[in-house]
């Protein structure tokens, strides 16, 4: 039987995306054609991929038109390019109205993958755009046929909200086989990685480091916060002890990773986003057997109660990220592999790969 050409779109520039990156490797792997549709906003990277894809060029100076832009040109490349032997992949809300839109008029399946509880982001609560997207999320997916999503806790929430089941596909790595050599760092290395948006922390570790001694804080990831934070160490005299190492491709940044001492992931509460997250730098840390500082949040918890792969903040005040990040240093790495041995065998891509294949074989047949 021949398989469906799968058409994935995202409001993105797919070149830090892992998700995106996995999932469309992952179906190309196994027989699909596939192409894939992204924009050029924030740039529009050299990458190379084995399968076909493309950047929509928006002109949109704010990302609020950008949006609009976005999903006008999405839809006429979808009529273009979709025919009845197709499936359409919609990554997150902010690209599913077209996808939706192109699926009933060909009568063709439409599979919607969440990566978050986008209406609920803290960039857009409070804001008339916040209507809009709760809006379309209210009008389209209860009529959803096939839906993934990335953490249990979002599951459980669309449910609850729309009646609608997802299925859970985490965002993990694929593993990594190679025996974990544990360098010797002089200072210490604390990791975060991941984009610099308010509610994730960066700002109380970044003051935690006054708390600290011989430890360096490495910040990989690029977003609208980077310029304060940047600011906040200059103001505070950390520039020795803090480094921004600017946006990565997924290969750069696993190189980094293994090389950590400590990784953080110390999400507030901006939200039932965040609130019901399971951040990818948890799983990516646990994948090079990186311990972690965790928030003491529904997923991050559920993991630390069933693997001892690090420490659990008491709230986000400085002297308490100090306290759990000097708990893991004094510990060292070594005493964390085993649990994060048995947690990276878990958490890895070829267990959630199986799940995404059953979801685009339903929606093929």
């Amino acid at each position: 039987m021949k398989k469906a050409k799968i058409i994935t779109s995202a409001f993105s520039n797919l070149y830090t995306d892992q998700r995106i990156e996995k999932v469309c490797r992952t179906l190309y792997d196994n027989g699909y054609k596939i192409e894939l549709i992204g924009n050029d906003w924030n740039g529009a990277e050299k990458m190379s991929r084995p399968y076909p894809f493309s950047r929509l060029k928006l002109h949109s100076k704010s990302l609020k038109t950008a949006y609009f832009e976005f999903n006008w040109k999405l839809y006429h490349e979808l009529k273009k390019k979709a025919n009845q032997n197709t499936i359409l992949h919609a990554n997150d809300l902010d690209a599913l109205l077209p996808n939706y839109l192109i699926a009933k008029k060909l009568n063709i399946p439409l599979i919607f993958d969440s990566h978050e509880i986008f209406s609920e982001m803290p960039a857009i609560q409070g804001k008339i755009s916040q209507k809009l997207w709760k809006y379309m999320e209210r009008n389209i997916l209860p009529k959803i046929e096939f839906m993934i999503t990335a953490s249990g806790s979002y599951a459980k929430w669309f449910e609850k909200k729309y009646r609608i089941k997802p299925t859970v596909i985490q965002n993990t790595p694929r593993k990594i086989n190679f025996r974990i050599e544990i360098p010797e760092n002089k200072p210490k290395i604390i990791l975060y990685q991941g984009a610099i948006n308010p509610f994730r922390g960066i700002d109380k570790v970044i003051l935690a480091m006054h708390h600290l001694e011989d430890v360096v804080f490495k910040i990989a990831g690029e977003g609208p916060r980077k310029k304060e934070y940047e600011e906040l160490v200059i103001k505070e005299n950390l520039k020795d002890k803090v480094i921004f190492l600017g946006k990565l491709n997924p290969e750069e940044l696993r190189k980094i990773t293994v090389t950590a001492d400590c990784g953080v992931s110390v999400e507030e509460n901006g939200g039932d986003s965040y609130l019901y997250s399971l951040p990818n730098k948890v799983l990516d840390c646990i994948q090079a057997h990186v311990p972690l500082v965790l928030s003491d949040l529904p997923e991050m918890k559920a993991i630390k109660r069933k693997y001892d792969i690090g420490e659990i903040i008491e709230d986000h005040q400085p002297e308490n990220m100090a306290k759990a990040i000097k708990i893991i240093l004094e510990k060292g790495r070594g005493n964390y592999q085993t649990e994060l041995e048995k947690a990276s065998k878990v958490f890895c891509w070829e267990n959630e790969e199986m799940k995404l294949l059953e979801v685009f074989e339903k929606a093929g047949r």
